[in-house]
């Protein structure tokens, strides 16, 4: 639960800069869909605080991972991704299954541009990255080590929930754990709404819904 004080706002043990205007649009989008999804993600930008130590899952080509460091300024920031091309017909949907890359070698050619795109700031070390399943990158961590973790990788129910339960340990007591397409079907089947509703359930702690973004805050053990 977040407590208004001042121009600034208390989430668990962090503190966070003031929530920006929402209505706040992108130009030259090209469909209201578009623009929602951005609101929505703007929306969860402003719940994450400053000067922590993040992670993203599910980095692709790192333009949401440039958002992260440019609105929400962590002091780290773990970007964790296998850029592995899934070559099963289940994944023919999805940017890494055909729909975009075509092989693993284009998958390749995409780490590549990310480690460009932030050469700058992992020799400065506040990104690194992390190429290899999610899951076995997670355990690597000490427990309570992130502050927060957005999980936008493999949908599939269980990546996600496999996601979900090792980076809940990971957190901070207070830390943000949050995730994009919760309550959309997808190729992956609604996995990650089943993962999602599992694990709050199981935990005792509510799901904060923003279009197709999930928040679990706080997360209670």
């Amino acid at each position: 639960m977040k407590v208004r004080e001042g121009r600034a706002w208390i989430l668990g043990d962090a503190r966070v800069k003031r929530p920006r205007r929402a209505a706040r649009f992108l130009p030259g989008l090209r469909s209201f869909r578009r623009r929602r999804k951005v609101w929505q993600r703007e929306t969860l930008l402003d719940l994450l605080p400053e000067d922590s130590f993040g992670a993203e899952i599910g980095v692709w080509r790192g333009d949401f991972s440039a958002r992260l460091l440019s609105e929400v300024r962590p002091a780290r920031l773990h970007l964790i991704d296998p850029w592995r091309f899934e070559s099963d017909s289940e994944y023919q949907c999805a940017c890494y299954g055909g729909a975009v890359a075509k092989n693993q070698a284009e998958m390749d050619k995409i780490y590549e541009g990310v480690l460009r795109r932030f050469a700058s700031e992992i020799d400065a070390g506040l990104v690194f990255v992390h190429r290899g399943p999610s899951a076995q990158a997670g355990m690597k961590f000490p427990d309570a080590y992130f502050d927060w973790v957005y999980i936008d990788g493999n949908h599939f129910y269980e990546y996600v929930k496999r996601d979900l339960e090792v980076f809940a340990t990971k957190l901070k007591p207070g830390g943000v754990l949050a995730g994009d397409d919760y309550g959309a079907q997808g190729w992956w089947k609604g996995g990650v709404t089943r993962a999602v509703d599992e694990f709050v359930a199981a935990r005792d702690c509510k799901v904060r819904r923003l279009g197709r973004q999930f928040v679990l805050l706080p997360i209670l053990r």
